[in-house]
């Protein structure tokens, strides 16, 4: 790894000591910068896990990746910096079943910095948190438009947001995620890796999907679709406001790259069908 390539690619800038306002910037730059994306599965590939074949794709190929990619990529770098990191195992709640998904579903960060713990992910796409959440509380942590908390209970830990028109001490928690702050290994991800690459009750596998954090908002392609997301401000009333823009095939290279920077080396057979629920439960 060049860390100071894979700085530049992320845009930051200034001296990179493993501090809680570097770890902050790196994770937004990061986020700003490197696509949540599948593409690589729906142009005639597979995704690897080797460090050196995510460096070369992510940083020298300026592509983006999904959480097994991006987040241990991201992680490289941060140990790299100088920061402490565990790889922990997180299972996402299914948005059809609402049940959550097996172990090693989701490949989050935990970053150790002077007594205190940190989560970080860079490898999740709506709605993830722009920076790091601490895990010394559970209270609520505000972020923009957006609102998390960490909620702890017998031995596990559950990441949950607010919806925007939600907010405040008597709005309903969504859960995203939960997880255990047990160590693990990248190797321990290979089996779902291939799984999201695979079977029909994946998102990953049903639709071709890229999406990428910008300044006040979100831009996703998805299928044949381009969807703009504006975030709340004062001035809209705290609604979201989306605009989508339907894609021919042979427009969706060219939105590729001009909007995500995104280059193919195969052609991209774009998909956006049903997810299959999956049969077991967790």
């Amino acid at each position: 790894m060049d860390v100071q390539t894979y700085l530049s690619r992320i845009g930051f800038a200034g001296p990179a000591e493993p501090s809680l306002d570097v770890l902050r910037s790196v994770h937004t730059c990061h986020l700003l910068s490197v696509p949540f994306e599948n593409l690589t599965v729906h142009s005639g590939g597979r995704v690897h896990r080797d460090p050196a074949l995510l460096y070369d794709k992510i940083v020298n190929r300026r592509r983006g990746g999904f959480c097994f990619e991006n987040n241990g990529l991201f992680s490289w770098l941060l140990s790299q910096l100088g920061f402490q990191v565990t790889l922990l195992s997180a299972q996402v709640k299914n948005l059809i079943t609402g049940y959550y998904g097996p172990p090693f579903d989701h490949l989050i960060l935990m970053v150790s910095l002077e007594g205190r713990r940190w989560l970080c992910d860079v490898g999740v796409g709506v709605p993830g948190f722009s920076a790091p959440l601490s895990l010394e509380t559970s209270g609520p942590q505000e972020q923009g438009h957006r609102v998390y908390r960490i909620r702890k209970d017998t031995g596990m830990c559950f990441l949950e947001w607010q919806r925007e028109e939600n907010r405040g001490p008597d709005g309903d928690w969504t859960e995203l995620y939960k997880f255990t702050l047990e160590p693990r290994y990248l190797e321990d991800f290979e089996e779902m890796c291939q799984y999201h690459q695979s079977s029909p009750c994946s998102i990953f596998f049903c639709k071709s999907l890229c999406t990428v954090l910008k300044p006040g908002g979100r831009l996703t392609y998805i299928g044949r679709r381009l969807i703009s997301t504006t975030f709340p401000t004062e001035e809209t009333g705290g609604a979201l406001e989306t605009t989508t823009r339907e894609l021919r095939d042979e427009d969706i290279p060219g939105v590729l790259a001009e909007k995500f920077g995104v280059v193919l080396d195969s052609p991209l057979i774009p998909k956006d069908e049903a997810i299959t629920p999956p049969p077991v439960m967790y």
